[in-house]
């Protein structure tokens, strides 16, 4: 097929007259009047740039607006004829007589239908490279930055994924070239790119191989202002790298809303790239952990996210994990061996593990982390003035996290969590959410016999959650230390445990259950070892303040109360068990 009967082709396609449709013969002719223009110096009004960008924007909507019947003939047409246009303002560009000025007034008007076109087949993609490469190493760098964001910000009717790949390799290589006022060109340009990230990620079903070249684009833009930094010195650096570790962080919230069936193996390399950005800026993972280094992470949306994740892909990706080296295990170890700072760091993860974008693979690996943290910490310092309200904003989270922990791991995480707490009051509320967290298994094993009108004597018996409410219960009541607990100064913790150790003795005397969890040993051991030994040291220090008087004394009579009710309750159910055996 000739021009003319691709150009003809392309016209049905599109629903365009013949007789406008736009093509090669057409473009050649609006470029050479162009030109005329310009040698006249009859060019003020840029109505001859104008034509030449009417006759592509054209051939891009007829592509655009290809019928159903015939699909596959139609868009081949149409992206001949838009090879051939390309072509045309390609060899125009590249000719020895091309006017500067001309050159100019084109990279005003062309660099958007160009893009355009470069969306429909390989080809057209190679010119239309080749052509927007041109303007930018052959005008002027800001002028091409702002004609590219303009084009960025533009509505894309198809292959918007594609069209958006092309600028945004041409914005990174336009950035290096910007000579004066790097932080200012830099801060227009990345809110466009972002926008354009999130509202593909969010748009697109499937993510196929053209969003990772997507993101492997947005990394260039990165690297690009990573070279201004090198060029710059002193406070003027510290802002741009500043903007550059909160455009990597949030790049690695966005990656990893990925689709992607295969997301470690397909985008792995594009987070481990931003992770050296990051380490570029002075960012550390102590510092990601623990939330120090986000003094500016609220001025991008998914920033915070960004962090969290910038943790979670080296501990779950093999490559990332091998460039931090020794620099994560440092971290992870700093993290357990200091109270505040594991709080801290699990309260990063909530940003994760609260939002509903990212897939399972990533949470689960979040868990995993959060499970590491917790069940391995080993807190070295313990000072007797640290007061558990100054940790109160990252406990309040964290028992946020908990709750967003699918059911079956928060036992694990509680149970870590209680282990290592240093705070009474704390450990009474992690108690306490242990307790609720016993109650939900009851109404659902409940609910299970309900609905199968028997029980299901092949399930594990006792439960799990017996078992794991005992051994806390245990670590309370008999530290592993050894001795009794400390009374007055832990009566919040263990109060908190007698209430939890009640509760399962009354849920195992229920006339309903046929099977007991308590054998006859586990009861003996509860009643001699864990209630006995508390009845007269509570008694005692009952007895000790009312002859005191004081109001420090008081105060002591009035917390210990609860204990000691809770504590003869508890010894009476334990009797009164011990009997039926």
């Amino acid at each position: 097929m000739d021009a003319g009967d691709t150009s003809a082709a392309a016209a049905a396609a599109g629903d365009v007259p013949a007789a406008v449709a736009p093509t090669p013969a057409r473009l050649r002719e609006a470029l050479a009047a162009l030109s005329q223009a310009f040698e006249s110096g009859d060019c003020s009004d840029g109505s001859a740039a104008a034509a030449v960008s009417d006759l592509l924007n054209t051939a891009a909507d007829a592509a655009d607006a290809g019928g159903d019947a015939d699909a596959d003939d139609d868009d081949a047409a149409a992206a001949g004829v838009a090879e051939e246009m390309l072509r045309e303002v390609h060899a125009f560009l590249s000719s020895p007589s091309s006017n500067q000025l001309a050159i100019d007034a084109l990279s005003l008007e062309l660099v958007k239908p160009v893009a355009k076109l470069g969306t429909l087949m390989r080809n057209c993609w190679d010119i239309a490279n080749a052509i927007i490469e041109f303007f930018v190493s052959n005008c002027n760098p800001r002028d091409m930055l702002s004609i590219l964001c303009e084009a960025v910000d533009a509505p894309v009717a198809s292959n918007g994924s594609v069209y958006f790949v092309l600028l945004f390799k041409e914005l990174a290589k336009v950035l290096v070239l910007i000579q004066r006022r790097h932080t200012e060109q830099v801060k227009v340009t990345l809110p466009a790119v972002l926008r354009v990230m999130n509202a593909v990620i969010r748009c697109d079903e499937e993510h196929g191989k053209i969003i990772v070249d997507m993101y492997n684009a947005a990394l260039r833009i990165g690297n690009a202002i990573q070279e201004m930094c090198k060029k710059m010195v002193n406070q003027k650096n510290e802002e741009l790298c500043s903007v550059l570790s909160l455009y990597s962080l949030q790049n690695i919230a966005l990656v990893s809303r990925c689709k992607q069936q295969h997301i470690l193996s397909a985008c792995g390399s594009v987070v481990l790239q931003h992770s050296k950005i990051l380490t570029f800026c002075g960012f550390t993972y102590l510092g990601l952990l623990t939330d120090e280094d986000a003094d500016l992470l609220e001025c991008f949306s998914f920033a915070m996210d960004g962090a969290s994740l910038a943790v979670i892909w080296t501990y779950m990706d093999d490559e990332i994990s091998k460039y931090a080296g020794a620099e994560m295990e440092s971290a992870l170890k700093d993290v357990k061996g200091n109270h505040t700072r594991m709080w801290q760091a699990i309260n990063i993860l909530r940003y994760v593990l609260s939002s509903t974008h990212y897939p399972w693979v990533i949470k689960s690996h979040s868990l995993d982390l959060l499970l590491t943290i917790a069940n391995e910490s080993r807190i070295e310092e313990i000072n007797d003035h640290v007061d558990v309200s100054s940790s109160g904003p990252q406990i309040f989270a964290t028992l946020k996290v908990i709750s967003m922990a699918p059911s079956s791991q928060r036992f694990d995480i509680l149970q870590a969590l209680i282990k290592n707490s240093i705070f009474p009051s704390l450990t009474a509320i992690l108690l306490d959410l242990v307790k609720d967290e016993v109650s939900r298994e009851i109404r659902r094993a409940d609910q299970d016999i309900v609905e199968s009108d028997q029980l299901q004597d092949g399930g594990e018996w006792p439960p799990p959650w017996f078992s794991h409410a005992l051994e806390l219960v245990e670590l309370i009541l008999k530290p592993p230390e050894g001795g009794p607990p400390c009374l007055p100064d832990h009566g919040e913790q263990v109060l908190s445990a007698l209430n939890l150790l009640r509760f399962v003795l009354i849920i195992d005397s229920r006339g309903s259950r046929s099977r007991k969890m308590f054998g006859e040993e586990t009861m003996r051991k509860v009643y001699s070892e864990w209630l006995m030994p508390l009845r007269p040291i509570v008694a005692g220090i009952q007895s000790e303040s009312e002859e005191d008087g004081s109001d420090v004394a008081n105060h002591i009579m009035c917390s210990l109360n609860p204990v000691q009710l809770v504590l003869y309750r508890c010894i009476e159910l334990a009797e009164e068990k011990m009997k039926g055996f």
